[in-house]
């Protein structure tokens, strides 16, 4: 019943989100990665001490991570099915909602679009500050839309493909790993001093979680983009990441753009290269180009997941 479940789970997401009225409750179930991140960091990565021993607390807060997240999805799967039996399926795809992004990064992106515009660039470098971790104050109309459309490449894997593909290997308790995994990477999984040695263990666990997604993730746009190939395979290594070039380059080279560069993070330009051979003043309108690409791409995914589960059944 896995791929059933992951494809509803990724379908209610999509047209639902996660409902403003449970965040105002509850808040959202990544939140709480996010507590137990920031509660260890604080009490662990403590400046006076060695490389060592905070890279070795790194890896203790990795293991506590995975400890709760493979644990709690393995007692609810368990649990479920014995309570609820054949329909325990049915709050299996509830509780894996949350999990996906597809909707709300679709939504997100969105909204740096519309004031882009508008010509309201103020609105608009507050909309993209809200899904990048740049620099965002200086930037222009094409940084912006720069900005914007690298986030949704890089994010149709965090958000969307990667979290799928877990749940489908691993049920919910594979989902949640990877969450808790791709939440501490966010979070300390930084090559700043300050993150270096407490984040090494959950930007390495990330960057293998995120091997095959990735990879994957440039496939399904070279595919929905019907093009692309060429710019994705010489450009994919261009990024400092080992899986987040493939689909930014695919993004750039469906949609015969450019992408990154120069880009600032806390006051200091780092002089990235260029992904893509095309245009490098990005507008609105190519927010929108990139958006119905992402689309696409998300519909072959859905596809394919049906598929999977057709065959399967």
């Amino acid at each position: 019943m896995v791929e059933p479940v992951a494809l509803l789970a990724l379908a209610i997401e999509a047209v639902v989100g996660w409902p403003e009225a449970l965040h105002r409750r509850i808040g959202h179930p990544v939140g709480a990665f996010a507590a137990i991140i920031e509660w260890c960091e604080r009490r662990w990565n403590r400046p006076e001490r060695g490389e060592g021993l905070r890279r070795a607390a790194g890896v203790l807060c990795v293991l506590l991570l995975l400890t709760l997240a493979i644990g709690g999805g393995l007692i609810l799967e368990q649990g479920l099915r014995l309570v609820a039996g054949r329909w325990a399926w049915i709050a299996i795809t509830l509780l894996a909602v949350p999990g996906m992004a597809a909707g709300s990064l679709y939504r997100h992106v969105r909204a740096v679009a519309a004031p882009l515009r508008d010509g309201r660039i103020a609105d608009a470098r507050m909309a993209v500050g809200m899904i990048v971790g740049r620099d965002t104050e200086r930037l222009d109309e094409a940084g912006v839309a720069r900005a914007a459309v690298e986030s949704l490449a890089e994010s149709f894997c965090d958000g969307v493909v990667a979290p799928l593909f877990w749940l489908m290997l691993g049920g919910l308790p594979g989902l949640w790993a990877y969450k808790a995994i791709n939440t501490a990477d966010s979070l300390i999984g930084h090559y700043e001093l300050r993150w270096r040695a407490f984040g090494w263990a959950a930007a390495r666990l990330d960057d293998l979680l995120n091997l095959i997604p990735a990879r994957l993730s440039g496939l399904l746009l070279c595919l929905g983009g019907m093009g692309g190939w060429r710019i994705m395979l010489r450009d994919a290594g261009r990024h400092a990441s080992p899986n987040a070039g493939w689909p930014e380059a695919a993004m750039a080279g469906a949609l015969h753009v450019s992408l990154a560069g120069p880009i600032a993070y806390d006051g200091v330009t780092q002089d990235k290269p260029w992904i893509g051979s095309g245009r490098r003043d990005l507008q609105a309108d190519d927010i929108d180009a990139a958006l119905r690409l992402y689309g696409r791409a998300c519909l072959l995914l859905g596809l394919i997941t049906t598929l999977s589960a057709w065959r399967l059944s």
